[in-house]
């Protein structure tokens, strides 16, 4: 009896390992920028705080893996945000925020509602209203060799654009910068860089900006 028993929960072990081993598993790329300093001294990161910082572009580039059922390799979606302050600030409240969703226009419908759905849970609350959800052409590279490190593009139609490059000496202005804000979703790896352009000419967010030269993006990758 005590050997039936044994073999019975060796195989219930088992099922919930193999079904385990088919839960959604998906990894990519991310790039995010925002109208505030990220990488930047406590005294700067006060002059900006309650006046900018409450816009963001966040996009995140399927490598490999699957969403509500969907395949969604190679695609891309982005993720315009305007949220009610300065996103990090920990003594205001940035919501309610609202968001326009920028999908690949290579996605069906239904890899496109997988799509939103995949940002949505990874912004949390800062992309859980959707204003509109827009299909366009998305070109995101992010460079991985260690001479390009912090590099990336990103280009979705003439509606949005983020260029990057790594931080440098140059980029140190009190000597006493930290990475001051961390990312706006959980990230496996992500590194702060300057954004060399970041860009969004879109509708439904009533703004759009047309920033340069500013250490506020992060480059980085995740695994949901």
């Amino acid at each position: 009896m005590r050997n039936l028993v044994r073999i019975l929960f060796a195989t219930a072990a088992l099922g919930a390992v193999t079904f385990a081993s088919q839960a959604q598993k998906i990894t990519g790329d991310y790039l995010e920028s925002r109208s505030a300093d990220v990488y930047v001294a406590q005294c700067f990161a006060n002059g900006e705080v309650g006046l900018v910082g409450d816009q963001a572009l966040l996009a995140w580039h399927v490598r490999d893996g699957s969403w509500n059922g969907q395949k969604l390799d190679g695609l891309t979606v982005i993720a315009a945000v305007k949220a009610n302050a300065t996103l990090g600030d920990p003594y205001a409240d940035p919501y309610p925020a609202k968001s326009v969703m920028l999908v690949d226009e290579q996605a069906t419908p239904a890899q496109r509602e997988a799509l939103v759905a995949f940002a949505q849970h990874m912004g949390g609350k800062l992309t859980s209203t959707v204003l509109r959800v827009i299909p366009t052409t998305i070109e995101m590279n992010v460079l991985r060799d260690h001479a390009h490190h912090g590099e990336a593009t990103l280009r979705a139609g003439t509606l949005a654009e983020i260029q990057t490059r790594a931080l440098n000496e140059g980029d140190h202005t009190c000597g006493a910068e930290t990475t001051y804000y961390p990312p706006l979703t959980k990230l496996e790896h992500s590194m702060a860089a300057v954004a060399m352009t970041d860009e969004y000419q879109g509708p439904g967010l009533g703004v759009d900006w047309d920033r340069h030269g500013k250490r506020s993006a992060f480059v980085g990758s995740f695994a949901e």
